[in-house]
Parts: C-alpha cells; sequence; structure tokens
C-alpha cells in the first residue's frame, strides 16, 4: 500500500512542478503579437492584394481599350469580333450574320495577344 501512496504523492509532485514551472514564464508584452499580426498582414498584401489589384487593373485597361475590328474571347468561351462599342457594352460578330451584345466586364482575353483573365 505504501507503494502505490509513494507512487501517486510523486505524480502529484510532478504535475505541481510543471505547474509550476508554466506558471513562472514569462508571459511577454505582448510586442511578439503585433509583430505577427503586421507580418502576416504584410505577407498577405504582397503575395494576394497587390497582384490581384494589377491583374484588375490590367483587364480593366484591356476593356477600355476596344475597338471596332478586335477579336475577343468571351467568359463564356465565346469567340468573336467586335462590330461595335459603346459604353458599357459590345456588339460582336460570331459568325457571318450572327452578332451578340455582351457586357464588356464578361470579355476575358484577345486570342491574338494572348491577353487572357487568369
Amino acid at each position: 500500500m505504501n507503494l502505490l501512496f509513494a507512487q501517486d504523492e510523486a505524480i502529484v509532485n510532478a504535475s505541481t512542478e510543471v505547474v509550476d514551472a508554466v506558471q513562472a514564464q514569462p508571459t511577454g508584452t505582448g510586442w511578439s503579437f503585433w509583430l505577427m499580426i503586421i507580418a502576416m498582414i504584410a505577407i498577405m498584401y504582397f503575395f494576394m492584394w497587390r497582384p490581384e489589384s494589377k491583374r484588375r487593373k490590367q483587364m480593366q485597361s484591356f476593356r477600355d481599350g476596344l475597338k471596332k475590328g478586335d477579336k475577343i474571347i468571351t467568359a463564356g468561351g465565346i469567340y468573336g469580333v467586335i462590330k461595335e462599342v459603346q459604353a458599357t457594352s459590345v456588339l460582336v460578330e460570331v459568325d457571318s450574320n450572327v452578332t451578340l451584345r455582351i457586357d464588356k466586364n464578361m470579355i476575358v482575353g484577345d486570342p491574338a495577344q494572348g491577353v487572357q483573365q487568369q
């Protein structure tokens, strides 16, 4: 019986020492937390937000520069030639005597130049 009591006492002492060791460690001033948050925001900016912003500006300048006669690809995969450009839409000829009115935001690329939305 003494052997069991001695083992239980040893376990209690060991767990008490672990708890004391954890409580004795300094908790820090919080600077490391804020440094980590700032680093995460910087990483997200340089690897996600900035490239997406550049891609969006490139596509907007491509769409703003569309003119009659340009070959295009739509988001639905339709190839065609622009016949008329308006403020928010374009008239696209997809075959002889077949024209479609398409929103400018649905134009994703130019097959001749290789400019396509990723």
